[in-house]
Parts: structure tokens; C-alpha cells; sequence
């Protein structure tokens, strides 16, 4: 743990996240639960056959509009060969993983630094599983997208696997995810 002291602030620095920053933000919270309604937003156009591009600029967040974000990111969407596609960037279920791996992996690091705990490194690997008789409307009953979502996690830490683990549950994607189909989940430490 670092704790960086200058004369305009103080940073408790935990797994490099501003653990006073969130303190503040939760404190906000408790105050006027209003504080605590955030939107995210996309939007995206069709570029050509199976591309398309989304760009992800404004949102909503502790009472206000965004003004901190200057520029737009924006995240191409293709498909690969073997679906007709071209390859030329990550398709939606490849996104539903990544947000999944971002998310778990922000989520732990966030509620781990928190409590306190360190961690010196987390690597994961994520794999859908899926049926595309669904998507192609070929098979009744056959769901359209993943059926299953695999999540391996090593996290090289002192703290348990059930405290690592009960900080990645705090994930949003991961509850919506899991909601919506099985996620077989699976944490290490090392």
C-alpha cells in the first residue's frame, strides 16, 4: 500500500486505485442515495455487411452530466470469416467476454483495495460456449447466444480465494450475465 501526501491532497493508494476517491464517492452516496444513479450510454451506426461501429462518450454520474470526458472512444464490431464477416475486429459475444474479464477484474481489484488487501497480479481466461442453430432461427429451443460461460481467475495474492472471489461477486456484468445463463466461475491464488 502507498500513501501519497501533498499539500493539496492525500491518495491512499491500494492496487493503484484512490481508495479516498471511493470513500468520497460512498460518503456522497450515503448522503443523497440520488448520487447513486449512474447511465452509461452507446451509440452505435452500421458501417458495411457485418461491421458496424459504436461510440461511447457521455453518461451520467453523481448528479450530473459527465464534463470530464474530451474525447469519444469508439470500438468496432465485426464478425469473423466463417460467419460471413471480415474479421477486422471482435464480434458482440467476443465483447460479452470482454466486459465480463474487465469487470470481474475491476470489481475484485476495487473491493480488494478497500479492505486492504494487495494484490500483486490477476490473469483470467474466458471462454462462451454456444449453440448458433439459435441465432440462425434453425432449432426451436436452442438459445441464441451463449449457453454456457466459462471464467478461469489466478490471482497471485496473500488474501484467501474466498475473500478474492466474495470481491469479484460485486461485479455488475457478472450478475448480469449470470442472471441470464450459467457462469461457472473459478478463482486461484498463487
Amino acid at each position: 500500500m502507498t500513501t501519497t501526501n501533498t499539500a493539496e491532497q492525500t491518495s491512499n493508494l491500494v492496487n493503484g486505485v484512490d481508495v479516498s476517491q471511493l470513500m468520497n464517492v460512498i460518503g456522497e452516496i450515503e448522503a443523497d442515495q440520488d448520487y447513486a444513479q449512474f447511465q452509461f450510454r452507446v451509440t452505435n451506426q452500421w458501417i458495411d455487411g457485418s461491421l458496424n461501429r459504436s461510440r461511447i462518450k457521455d453518461y451520467y454520474a453523481g448528479n450530473a452530466e459527465d464534463s470530464t470526458r474530451k474525447d469519444a472512444f469508439t470500438l468496432d464490431a465485426d464478425e469473423p470469416l466463417i460467419a460471413a464477416g471480415h474479421d477486422s475486429a471482435p464480434n458482440a459475444m467476443e465483447y460479452v467476454l470482454h466486459a465480463l474479464a474487465s469487470c470481474l477484474t475491476g470489481t475484485m481489484i476495487y473491493h480488494a483495495a478497500v479492505r486492504g488487501i494487495e494484490i500483486d497480479s490477476v490473469e483470467s481466461s474466458y471462454a462462451g460456449d454456444m449453440d448458433v442453430r439459435g441465432l440462425f432461427g434453425m432449432t426451436e429451443g436452442v438459445r441464441k447466444g451463449f449457453n454456457k460461460v466459462s471464467v478461469e481467475m489466478r490471482v497471485k495474492s496473500k488474501a484467501s480465494v474466498d475473500e478474492l472471489t466474495e470481491c469479484a461477486m460485486f461485479s455488475p456484468v457478472y450478475e448480469m450475465v449470470s442472471k441470464a445463463l450459467p457462469v461457472e466461475f473459478k478463482l486461484s491464488v498463487y
